[in-house]
């Protein structure tokens, strides 16, 4: 375990293999099997979690009982209630896995402290947090001035594999569209391929 981390860390910063070793004991890996939670509504976020392989799903549930995705974590993503795990509030997202899912997780303690030590984490989660930001702001974005059929054509061109991996209802709940609505704009690409 590890690989993914590194390899995904290592597009930002350039890390030393004693840097490497040090940020290990700042993790503790972890797996979940299909439609087990991470974190349930309601519960304190203690961590942030890195996927290492499988598929994890975040996402609120309304006053109907209906869910709505907030993201899709696949391996080299993170996730996390991220305003709970630094708060130290009550979640106000699920998160369970689409697959059986192997994670690593760490503490805000433990955070805090990695990001004290090895400051080039601390540039890493820097630039993260910055692409992070620019992203929910283009979704927003595309939220409001997209059609159901270019969020859809959007979504399928940037993460191919998503499409693939995750049930069409979840991503009809992502792009917040009915199931229905999705099938039909998919029926309606497929015939003018």
């Amino acid at each position: 375990m590890f690989e993914v981390l590194f390899t995904h860390v290592t597009e930002k910063v350039s890390l030393t293999d004693e840097e490497k070793d040090m940020i290990k004991t700042f993790f503790s890996p972890k797996k979940l099997r299909k439609k087990q939670y991470l974190l349930q509504e309601g519960n304190v976020c203690k961590y942030l979690c890195f996927v290492e392989k499988g598929l994890l799903r975040s996402y609120n549930v309304d006053e109907k009982g209906e869910e709505h995705m907030n993201m899709f974590a696949w391996e080299g993503w993170w996730t996390s209630d991220m305003y709970s795990f630094f708060s130290g509030e009550k979640a106000v997202i699920n998160i369970d896995a689409i697959e059986d899912t192997e994670f690593l997780t760490i503490n805000a303690a433990a955070f805090e402290e990695m990001t004290l030590k090895v400051p080039k984490m601390d540039r890493y989660f820097r630039i993260l947090f910055q692409n992070s930001l620019v992203t929910k702001e283009r979704r927003l974005i595309s939220a409001v001035t997209h059609s159901a059929e270019e969020k859809y054509t959007k979504l399928a061109e940037s993460n191919p594999k998503l499409i693939q991996r995750v049930p069409q209802n979840l991503i009809a709940s992502y792009l917040g569209l009915a199931p229905e609505t999705l099938s039909r704009i998919r029926k309606n690409i497929a015939l003018r391929k």
